[in-house]
């Protein structure tokens, strides 16, 4: 196991805890039955630093390694709503990253800094009505013309969508080149053509706005191409992993707080005259269930150690063997949050199937871990031919 923390990394955590307690666990019913929290909520997350903190200065960030992001990936679960914490990790590390990879100058001052800040907010536009996990088949078009882009098409499932000021967009450049014709590009929300075609309503996640988007002959300046044309596909495969690690990340400290607080009502309620976490059965899954969640900490920060290594001390490519791991990190917690969750749930017998106990709202909330960021079928496909298989 690495020891990663410093104290400037718990100071960090600490704001975070707070923050998620504090200022956000107090409105989530609210925000869950609204399906949207607050605009504001941005902006104090960026004045907190919670989407700066690993990014480099010159992009407007605190120039922290990636150990900031995964302390405060583990305490936003704390605020009670996995809609809230996926909105913010969103911004600060699913729609953003790519931007600071590749963008220039003047796309980094115009959108990046802004973000980092939480003045602009931010959605990524990836998946499409035909096509998910298989994003080589995406539809959406982007044509030249001109000193400018124009493109059709359609993205779904986007959080942040409805309120977003700018998408970080993979669109087809050259459609006959299948993958390798994907160009990413920066749009603004209030561009000509650009259009929120519907909020969709979701099983889980209640609190974040997830929306299909649509354009119609949307033009954008050439300024506005992230890198260089038809190499998007290969800027995806390196912002999955940190889409995919931060969510392992995050869903560990879920798990944990399920199994601290499932702990903690198993010693007020009694059943047959004494607390239901004193029968044998059920101090036994318990350790199981912690025992399982440490090997998948364990095994994540691993994972983490070797993507900090390669992208923040290097400041080179992932490894193919780093990207296995990742995506091996990724069924593994996925799937254990399954298991974990559905035994907490049990676990509350009656009262655990009431709006009213958390363990509801993270029982729905978990179960896009398995699906969100490549699905754990996509997974362990791609894990197959990195094994050579």
């Amino acid at each position: 196991m690495p020891k990663p923390f410093r104290e400037e990394h718990d100071q960090f955590r600490n704001t975070v805890r707070q923050y998620a307690e504090k200022e956000l666990a107090p409105y989530a019913d609210a925000w869950e039955e609204a399906e949207l929290f607050p605009n504001e909520v941005f902006k104090r997350a960026g004045e907190l630093g919670l989407f700066a903190a690993h990014y480099p200065e010159e992009h407007g960030g605190l120039g922290g390694d990636y150990w900031f992001s995964v302390a405060k990936a583990e305490e936003l679960p704390r605020c009670r709503s996995a809609g809230v914490s996926m909105g913010l990790l969103v911004q600060g590390d699913m729609a953003t990253p790519v931007i600071s990879d590749l963008g220039t100058k003047e796309q980094i001052e115009e959108v990046l800094i802004p973000a980092l800040k939480g003045e602009k907010i931010m959605a990524l536009g990836v998946s499409e009505p035909n096509a998910g996990s298989d994003v080589a088949g995406i539809q959406t078009t982007a044509k030249k013309d001109g000193d400018d882009y124009v493109i059709n098409g359609a993205k779904t499932y986007i959080t942040n969508g409805t309120r977003c000021d700018y998408v970080t967009l993979l669109a087809k450049t050259n459609p006959e080149a299948g993958a390798h014709g994907c160009s990413f590009f920066l749009v603004p929300a209030k561009t000509k053509g650009f259009s929120v075609a519907r909020k969709l309503k979701k099983v889980g996640n209640h609190a974040s706005d997830t929306a299909e988007l649509a354009f119609e002959d949307m033009r954008i300046p050439k300024r506005y191409l992230l890198g260089e044309e038809n190499q998007g596909f290969m800027y995806l495969m390196q912002n999955f992993q940190t889409e995919r690690l931060i969510a392992c990340v995050s869903a560990c400290g879920g798990l944990q707080l399920a199994i601290d607080q499932a702990i903690e009502f198993g010693r007020e309620r009694k059943a047959f005259g004494k607390p239901i976490i004193k029968r044998e059965y059920w101090q036994h899954k318990f350790v199981d269930l912690q025992t399982k969640l440490e090997a998948a900490k364990a095994f994540t920060y691993a994972v983490v150690e070797e993507y900090n290594d390669e992208r923040y001390v290097k400041k080179a490519p992932l490894s193919f063997e780093t990207v296995k791991r990742i995506s091996m990190a990724k069924i593994f917690v996925g799937e254990l949050g399954t298991e974990v969750i559905d035994q907490c749930m049990q676990f509350h017998g009656g009262a655990g199937y009431i709006e009213e106990y958390h363990i509801a709202r993270a029982w729905r909330d978990q179960r896009l871990l398995r699906i969100g960021g490549g699905t754990t079928e996509t997974m362990r496909y791609y894990v197959a031919k990195l094994m050579g298989l």
